[in-house]
């Protein structure tokens, strides 16, 4: 129940509503940190959630274990407040940490910021998607996320509907389920979002869309985007009417208490009645511009970039808890930099965990450099060598092979033992990267079953395409009630 104080009713406990800011400010130091790694040369591209963060943390306290996110790569707050994804977790994926240890989402085979939890256990069977809080595997073509949607929240339609699915009860309850989209607003542009918001009002799925909406599409306003330069307006045919549609929301990116009512109320909507909702959420920043490969300040006037500094979502929820007499500026001050320091730790352990295997073969390089040098004509050239790579200011694994391959080039007209343990090494390490950055590309298992040939006779009948197709359908149909097709032609 929302609690008082003063004469005004507060969305959480207070112990709740501090616990939610320091998330957010913790992540945005995630995100302004990790552009100075990789403006640093640590990572190689960053792309962050700041400005975003009081909606996810109004969708996080929504978001319920068996529900399920198809998002994409601002959605960094929402992955913490859940905690599936820690803030060192992120920072190994924003240094490609090629360990699932380190980067559970993808083993740094993902761009930063692709969210992803496991739905299979290491021997392959199913996790009980009911008792977690899921996300499928971000992908970076933009509005890609939406028709998956489509079938996530349509699954609870069935689950609810189709009396043979009620036993499965890892993976639904009563088709309770809801799907929480994001998306920013630029994409909406597209096709598939349009597409997919048309097909879960048809299916009447339980899905809650949210829409980033500041203002651009990196350097492009919205007037240049979009009819009416305002998806809000355009989203009003889509409204709830004699029991069809959506509930529409519109929403400040900035007004923490507003946000956990409007999550709430279009969640409870959504899970209990299967009523999809889309909300808009307005007025949203984004403090350090689009991504790592550029800079606002260079397509945004300076009046914009002081409004957006007035209405930065910390800034206003820092504001409106003071103003409540909920917690003093020097309480909220000491927190921050305790929060600060927080997250400057997370990222040194993940630096260290990434840095830490690829010093050690640098290390052996070097080392094999010093010893062929001894008892080769081309000892200068490979000292110069060896003091490059020692004197690199941050490298990678690949600076390490490249550095090997070099060597043995200039070696190319010698043969000592000492170059043959190189070799070798440089060998044996590939091997091992081919696993560490190719395996499960494939599973093969489609190679492993038998073709089945058709069989004809003198009095099979001849028929079309469409007509074996059909009849295809029909038996798989009649044979498995847990089969669904569903789409244009079906």
């Amino acid at each position: 129940m929302p609690k008082k104080k003063g004469s005004v009713a507060l969305p959480l406990e207070k112990e709740e509503i501090l616990k939610d800011y320091r998330l957010a400010y913790q992540s945005r130091q995630a995100s302004i940190i990790g552009r100075r790694e990789v403006l640093s040369g640590k990572a190689k591209f960053g792309i962050f959630g700041d400005g975003k963060e009081i909606a996810q943390l109004a969708i996080a306290r929504a978001f319920k274990k068996g529900d399920w996110r198809s998002g994409y790569y601002r959605d960094q707050t929402w992955m913490f407040m859940l905690e599936s994804m820690s803030i060192q977790e992120f920072f190994a994926q924003l240094y490609a940490h090629a360990d699932v240890t380190y980067d559970p989402a993808s083993a740094g085979r993902q761009m930063n910021s692709h969210f992803a939890t496991r739905l299979l256990y290491p021997n392959g069977s199913w996790r009980p998607q009911t008792q977690l809080y899921n996300t499928t595997s971000d992908i970076s073509p933009t509005a890609a996320q939406m028709p998956r949607s489509v079938g996530l929240a349509y699954a609870s339609v069935l689950y609810r509907h189709i009396k043979e699915l009620q036993d499965q009860k890892d993976f639904s309850n009563n088709g309770d389920e809801v799907t929480f989209v994001s998306i920013g607003n630029a994409s909406t542009a597209e096709g598939l979002f349009w597409e997919s918001v048309n097909a879960i009002g048809v299916l009447k799925a339980p899905a809650v869309i949210s829409i980033y909406d500041d203002g651009y599409g990196i350097s492009v306003s919205n007037e240049y985007q979009m009819t009416k330069g305002n998806v809000g307006k355009l989203l009003k045919g889509f409204e709830r009417e004699n029991d069809s549609g959506f509930n529409l929301y519109s929403v400040p990116a900035w007004d923490y208490p507003a946000l956990v009512e409007t999550y709430q109320n279009a969640t409870d909507a959504a899970r209990e009645h299967h009523i999809p909702a889309l909300v808009h959420v307005t007025d949203v920043t984004q403090p350090q511009g689009h991504s790592t490969s550029g800079s606002h300040e260079r397509y945004k006037s300076a009046e914009r970039l002081k409004w957006e500094e007035e209405f930065d979502g910390l800034k206003k929820m820092r504001e409106w808890m003071i103003s409540e007499r909920l917690f003093t500026s020097g309480e909220l001050d000491s927190a921050e930099k305790a929060d600060y320091e927080l997250v400057e730790g997370f990222r040194k352990a993940a630096w260290d965990a990434y840095l830490s295997p690829i010093t050690e073969e640098r290390n052996q390089v070097m080392d094999m450099l010093d010893e062929i040098a001894t008892s080769s004509k081309h000892a200068s050239e490979l000292r110069m060598l060896k003091d490059r790579l020692s004197n690199l200011p941050s490298y990678t694994r690949r600076d390490v092979h490249v550095f090997a391959h070099e060597a043995l080039r200039i070696l190319h007209d010698e043969s000592y033992p000492s170059k043959q343990i190189l070799s070798a090494w440089k060998f044996e390490q590939e091997k091992i990267n081919e696993d560490r950055y190719g395996s499960h590309l494939y599973s093969g298992t489609a190679l492993k079953i038998e073709e089945c040939k058709p069989v004809y006779s003198d009095s099979s009948p001849t028929m079309f395409g469409f007509e074996v197709v059909n009849a295809a359908f029909d038996k798989a149909l009649a044979r498995e009630p847990r089969l669904i097709a569903f789409g244009e032609d079906v």
